[in-house]
């Protein structure tokens, strides 16, 4: 099983869900996800664990949370189960998405 940086993802497309990791099958992960704003500016963030690439209204976990010039927004302790998806959406191409922590058989 993985542990350290799961997966990383500098938004390349503003307005745009991107899938920064996905759980394996029979697994389930233990991870911290940190949200960096690189931009002299304010940014706006979505942060989904979600069954697709697509996230419906009930699997966002951030929406539309403001993160500030140079900011960082962290989630910890968040446990994600079987083929699931960290899905992140940004308002600016100035934005970099990390999770990281250790998987487990399920």
């Amino acid at each position: 099983m993985a542990s350290g940086i799961l997966g990383q993802v500098g938004i390349s497309t503003a307005s745009t869900n991107h899938t920064v990791y996905t759980v394996p099958a029979s697994t389930l992960a233990v991870t911290n996800i940190n949200i960096v704003n690189r931009s002299a500016s304010a940014a706006t963030v979505r942060l989904a664990i979600s069954a697709s690439d697509t996230p419906v209204n009930a699997e966002y976990i951030e929406y539309e949370a403001s993160l500030s010039a140079q900011g960082v927004l962290e989630r910890t302790g968040v446990v994600i189960n079987s083929s699931k998806n960290v899905v992140a959406y940004a308002s600016t191409t100035d934005v970099s998405v990390a999770v990281y922590g250790i998987e487990e058989s399920a």
